[in-house]
């Protein structure tokens, strides 16, 4: 059920929201006798149809903007919303879960861009605890079926909300006014993954109605979606400790990177997401129109995640284990790292088996109102609207068995090999249950917004000045994350039969036999891909059972709690203006940000508070050259907030080695002095030729570093993030075309060429691809239609580990969509994702292997009804 709390800013939305449909209702009864407004309306179907509604919106847009429409509804081009987006240039997709979930805009990392739902933000939560939240977008809760359009701002205007220095994406949900007066949509699909080898059903369907007078309609939908996922990983665990590492000969080489250790591992998860849309609109008169949205979205995931591992810097190094014929890499600091040879002494703990049992979920609320109201040369809109999100996990238990082993160690940029001299992997009686590396995690985060806005546009002749707009928003943010820890005290006198009953447990006695085959496309010859599996079941009867009854206890962990308030407050002028060909806008956005940072400090929970006040101009200049060839210039300064995670002020010390972790709640803005110049060519309906330059200056960006600071009198290092004294230069070309070749035949693509640049620096920018290219070729006629698509994106970058920077090797991936119109009223469709079933790999530059993923191809077949 989806909950919303008793704010007192809520109830006075919706009684403003109650307290006006009456109010319009009396401005209908006085418009008794009018003459009633003639709609023109346009049904778009079929691809080409879609494709062209989105040049239409490129074209008129006021500034530098990418749309994609959905050719009908429940038909957008992709089943997931953000591998849609990928097709936009520019714009690049993280998909390390096996569909897309967050965004890259032109280089910049998806922290530093924002997805709103009609023009607002929209909470977002995530279920995993190594999940930190950011001000970008949780795109795995939104079903497309949802979606009418997705505009894509990559320059800013004043009327914009601030927070995106790549683009800002704005998702549009239907309407049922802009439908036919009585809609019904009903579909059914059943989707295959490859690699659980399973089918999912997935149903959803859509009414929408509008009296003859088109003075009230409602929609209403509903979509449910299951889905099994499977995941296999080849992973190595870089970290930045040194190590000494003494070879069968005598010889010590000191200051060595070693990998925490790695594995072979297989994540799955059984996802249902529900997901439910109700629009009110009302049209009293031909001057107001209403609109009242709930959408909720309600994500359960049951997740388990086995790793086979190895424990090279974890445990053998540290314990002094000799290597043999150790092999070394130099890396870009100046030191070395171990990738290979023999870690000996088969009586120390040399492999281990970590399965983790998560119950997780996502849930997701927005309840928005919306009026505008048209004067004769005057225009008002007000907005008001709450949203809330929530999730973690009701569990996330981890299991640990471990074995004496000697290990084998083999790594190269694609290569991850590991073997247990004298243990074999499929031998679940080799590896024992330790009860004190058993630990549980109930995590909730919750993330919650109200906002109200209105803007006012006025018709004015100024000169070139034809229209001023000027509104004000008011935005109240907040953010939490709790985590209950749970453990079990070996060392409790009371709990010691449990103990011992725990450590007794074999991993022979939990696994129901072998693991499937695993890593089919990204293994090697030596790498692991069968090992004795544990089966859930069998775990929740031997070793929960001794845990639920008071062997697990549970403590709040202080280093996990944060809570961060914003209030925002922004007003902006902007000012419309034509001279001849010569039209487009300026004016300014002005943002005033209170924030307050609460976690624990030395024990006790404290708040640290700071404001900060910014000017954000912008102007937007279009040219009209002919009748279908656009020059378009813009410029602006850009701002985007730093994560809620860097913006905590908890502090950790370890009081072993005397250092410690923290936040940094005086973290400032980054921001970015932007331009971009472009050409559009619109030489037919549906057809574009297109070439933009973007250049983007970032005066600052957030790194980690450790520093001395002196603590309760005593000098201690400390490592927290803080804002570089320079930022980094991004400039790029993103060229586009599209053509309708008639007789259904069409195609569509796009290259971007990114070039980021950290001053003084040897480091890429985290986020950026330097080349990314999208390319799709269509065919319909009457009754079928046809798309294939190919998404390619260079290597990109991440942060530092082990002396050099993460990199994410080149993806590319073709999907296929069908659709077959067998009746007027009935289609049946089939989609393709991932067709070549690519690896994601991932390595730092200086070849240190770190995850290599395998998803697996996904095919769904399906039919719509419609009328």
């Amino acid at each position: 059920m989806h909950r919303f709390r008793a704010y007192g800013f809520q109830k006075t939305l919706l009684a403003s929201a109650i307290a006006l449909f009456p109010m319009a209702l009396q401005a209908q009864e006085a418009q008794d006798g009018a003459e009633e407004k003639t709609v023109e309306e346009v049904v778009v179907t079929g691809i080409r149809g879609a494709l062209q509604q989105s040049l239409d919106v490129k074209r008129d847009a006021t500034s530098i903007v990418d749309a994609i429409n959905a050719e009908d509804i429940g038909k957008f081009p992709d089943k997931n919303v953000a591998d849609s987006l990928q097709r936009v240039p520019g714009i690049s997709v993280d998909r390390i879960w096996g569909e897309g979930r967050d965004i890259f805009v032109r280089g910049t990392d998806s922290t530093l861009n924002r997805t709103l739902m009609n023009g607002q933000n929209v909470a977002s939560a995530y279920w995993w605890a190594n999940d930190n939240p950011s001000r970008g977008f949780n795109y795995s809760i939104l079903a497309s079926e949802l979606v009418s359009s997705l505009e894509v701002y990559k320059s800013p205007e004043a009327r914009h909300d601030e927070g995106s220095i790549g683009g800002m994406v704005n998702v549009i949900t239907r309407k049922p006014m802009d439908l036919d007066p009585m809609t019904i949509n009903l579909s059914t699909e059943s989707v295959y993954s490859e690699l659980p080898d399973q089918w999912d059903p997935q149903v959803s369907g859509l009414v929408s109605w509008k009296n003859d007078t088109e003075t009230f309609a409602v929609l209403a939908s509903y979509n449910s979606q299951q889905r099994t996922m499977r995941r296999d990983g080849l992973e190595v665990f870089p970290t930045n400790d040194l190590y000494t590492v003494s070879d069968q000969n005598g010889n010590v080489t000191e200051d060595v990177y070693v990998p925490w250790g790695g594995g072979s591992a297989i994540f799955q998860q059984d996802r249902q997401r529900d997901t439910a849309n109700v629009t009110l609109q009302f049209r009293p008169t031909d001057r107001w129109d209403m609109t009242l949205n709930y959408v909720g979205s309600d994500m359960d995931m049951d997740n388990s995640n086995q790793n086979y591992l190895f424990v090279a810097g974890g445990y053998k190094i540290p314990n002094g284990d000799v290597v043999t014929n150790p092999e070394f890499i130099p890396t870009s600091d100046g030191y070395q790292a171990l990738v290979g040879g023999v870690i000996e002494n088969p009586d120390s703990i040399g492999v281990a088996d970590e399965p983790i049992v998560r119950e997780a979920f996502v849930k997701s609320d927005v309840l928005d109102f919306a009026a505008d109201y048209a004067g004769d040369t005057w225009e008002l809109h007000l907005q008001a609207g709450m949203t809330s999100a929530e999730g973690g996990s009701t569990k996330d238990r981890n299991y640990w068995f471990e074995g004496n082993s000697a290990e084998d160690l083999n790594f190269g940029p694609n290569t991850n090999e590991f073997s247990f001299p004298g243990v074999d992997p499929l031998d679940g009686n080799a590896l024992h249950l330790n009860a004190a590396n058993l630990r549980d995690w109930v995590r909730v985060m919750e993330d919650d917004e109200n906002y109200l806005k209105a803007d006012a546009s006025f018709d004015v002749q100024l000169g070139f000045v034809t229209a001023i707009k000027t509104g004000l928003k008011l935005r109240d943010h907040t953010i939490e994350n709790n985590r209950q820890n749970g453990s079990v005290d070996v060392t409790n006198p009371d709990i010691a039969d449990q103990v011992a009953a725990l450590n007794a447990i074999t991993l022979a006695d939990v696994s129901s036999g072998p693991s499937p085959a695993l890593h089919g496309e990204g293994a090697t010859s030596g790498s692991l891909t069968r090992y004795a599996f544990l089966d859930t079941g069998l775990a929740k009867q031997q070793i929960d059972s001794i845990l639920d009854a008071g062997a697990m206890t549970y403590a709040e962990d202080q280093r996990a709690y944060y809570k961060i308030n914003e209030d925002i407050t922004a007003a902006y002028a902007q000012a419309e203006f034509a001279s001849g060909n010569l039209h487009g806008n300026f004016g300014v956005r002005l943002v005033e940000t209170d924030q307050t940072s609460h976690a624990y400090i030395d024990g006790e929970r404290g708040a640290v508070g700071r404001s900060y006040r910014e000017a954000l101009p912008s102007v937007n200049v279009i040219y009209d050259l002919s009748e279908d060839i656009i020059l378009r210039a813009a410029a602006s300064r850009a701002m985007a907030r730093p994560t809620f995670q860097n913006l905590s002020s908890n502090i950790v010390i370890n009081a072993t080695s005397g250092t410690a972790t923290a936040g940094n709640p005086k973290l400032d803005p980054m921001f970015a002095d932007q331009f971009e110049l472009g050409a559009e060519w619109y030489f037919s309906d549906a057809s574009l030729l297109a070439a933009t330059y973007f250049n983007k200056d970032l005066s600052t960006f957030v790194f980690q570093d450790t520093q001395v600071e002196v603590i309760d009198g005593n000098s201690i290092n400390v490592t927290r993030p803080y804002n570089a004294d320079q930022g980094a230069d991004i400039q790029g070309i993103e060229l586009q075309v599209q053509h309708d070749f008639g007789s259904g035949f069409g195609v569509l693509g796009n290259y971007t060429w990114t070039d980021a640049k950290v001053p003084d620096s040897n480091l890429e920018l985290p986020g950026n691809s330097r080349d990314q290219f999208n390319a799709s070729t269509y065919y319909e006629n009457d009754f079928l239609s046809l798309r294939l698509s190919y998404n390619m994106r260079s290597e990109s970058y991440g942060g530092l580990t082990s002396g050099s920077q993460l990199v994410t090797d080149k993806y590319d991936q073709w999907d296929a969509t069908a659709n077959w119109m067998a009746t007027e009223n009935i289609d049946v469709f089939f989609t393709a994702v991932n067709l070549t079933n690519e690896i994601i790999y991932m390595r730092t530059a200086d070849g240190i292997p770190v995850g290599f993923y395998e998803n697996g191809s996904r095919f769904s077949l399906g039919a719509r009804l419609s009328f």
